[in-house]
């Protein structure tokens, strides 16, 4: 009798009919069983047509609109949930995982049951750099990936306890999905990840990373297409994360220190000739507010984790990247 497929892996796609192919390819490959969900997110580009035709063993999950990477993805958690799956990975359709990828992350994921979440070790494409090495959040409310641009692929592999983990290269338990919710598609894009880290760290359950599961990544593949895209979704999101998830204590911490980089971010957006761009983010991000001060409501209450044992989980400095505001910091200091 076949032992039943534990884990599915999903991959949400739009208009990524020239990449999917060796993401697929890559995970025919595995060293393990899995099942292949593909969510088809509205594409006008032949993806579908592309699927059925060449790949009949995975499964197709077609939308017929663009449901954002949140949206998108909770379709294939859903089906997966559904099917019955112990765990549940998710890839990006312009990534290419190694054949001991799945294996890994299950490996690292089994040896506690409080993990319910496991990053993988996120490459760039050509090999060189790394992408990500797990999630980092800034009491600047800012997240960061950990490591981006290091050339040192083995830079963190001794550090595997992790904030959070990218929603385009890990795997998740499916109890752990349960008891937390899946993605907000409020998020649409950007930091929906971050808000999923925060809401299962908040009800106790830990990160890891498996530095052993490799994953390459084609950066900005899907997002670069649209103009402005990476503004709005930014200016919309921030401050969602902070407002359903930062406990109490560590509001007047972040709230000030976010404030000063949002507004960078805004008046460097106007300069760059996306006003209108930015303009909508803050509006859409102040329209929605009211929901997700009721979710936070939801969140805080379930908490199973205290202060203290989150403040080592964040990191209480800028970013690396964050080469404006560490200037205007170092003025402020000297004046």
């Amino acid at each position: 009798m076949t032992a039943p497929v534990r884990t599915a892996v999903v991959i949400p796609t739009w208009n990524g009919r020239d990449d999917l192919p060796a993401c697929l390819e890559s995970l025919r490959r595995q060293t393990v069983a899995i099942e292949i969900v593909v969510v088809e997110n509205g594409s006008s580009d032949g993806t579908v047509e592309m699927l059925r035709e060449s790949y009949p063993d995975i499964t197709v999950l077609a939308q017929p609109v663009n449901l954002g990477f949140a949206g998108g993805v909770n379709v294939g958690l859903r089906y997966a949930l559904h099917r019955g799956h112990a765990f549940v990975a998710l890839l990006n359709n312009d990534a290419v995982a190694e054949p001991t990828w799945v294996e890994h992350l299950v490996a690292e994921m089994s040896r506690d049951e409080r993990v319910g979440m496991v990053a993988s070790k996120f490459v760039t494409i050509d090999g060189e750099r790394l992408d990500s090495t797990g999630e980092c959040y800034s009491v600047w409310g800012l997240p960061f990936p950990r490591g981006r641009d290091e050339r040192r692929l083995d830079a963190y592999d001794d550090m595997t306890e992790l904030f959070g983990a990218s929603g385009g290269s890990t795997l998740y338990r499916a109890d752990m999905l349960r008891d937390i919710g899946l993605f907000d598609e409020d998020f649409f894009a950007y930091f929906e990840d971050v808000d999923l880290s925060w809401r299962a760290h908040l009800r106790g359950w830990r990160v890891r990373l498996a530095p052993a599961a490799i994953a390459y990544h084609r950066i900005g593949a899907t997002s670069g297409r649209i103009p402005g895209f990476t503004t709005y979704q930014t200016l919309k999101n921030l401050f969602w994360v902070v407002t359903k998830n930062v406990p109490r204590r560590y509001l007047a911490t972040v709230v000030p220190r976010l404030a000063l980089a949002y507004t960078l971010t805004f008046w460097r957006a106007v300069l760059q000739g996306n006003g209108a761009v930015a303009v909508k983010g803050v509006v859409v991000a102040t329209a929605k507010m009211p929901k997700k001060l009721r979710q936070r409501r939801a969140i805080q209450r379930g908490r199973r984790l205290d202060d203290e044992a989150l403040r080592p989980l964040l990191t209480w400095d800028l970013p690396p990247g964050s080469t404006n505001l560490r200037r205007l910091r170092a003025l402020v200091a000297r004046s």
